[in-house]
């Protein structure tokens, strides 16, 4: 199974908390791992709401 980069999404960011670094906006999540890892281990599938941050840039 292919992995989404979060660095790419536009729902990706890192945070302040160094004890969970990693976070993402749509799923109001923060962790150790990338969020794309906690989404495929929850739902067995691979994050479907992924939209990169250069859509729409020219």
């Amino acid at each position: 199974m292919k992995r989404v980069h979060c660095a790419s999404c536009k729902f990706y960011y890192v945070t302040w908390d160094t004890n969970f670094p990693y976070g993402c906006k749509l799923y109001q999540i923060k962790s150790k791992q990338l969020p794309s890892i906690l989404v495929i281990q929850s739902t067995g599938k691979k994050c479907d709401q992924y939209i990169s941050k250069n859509d729409g840039l020219q």
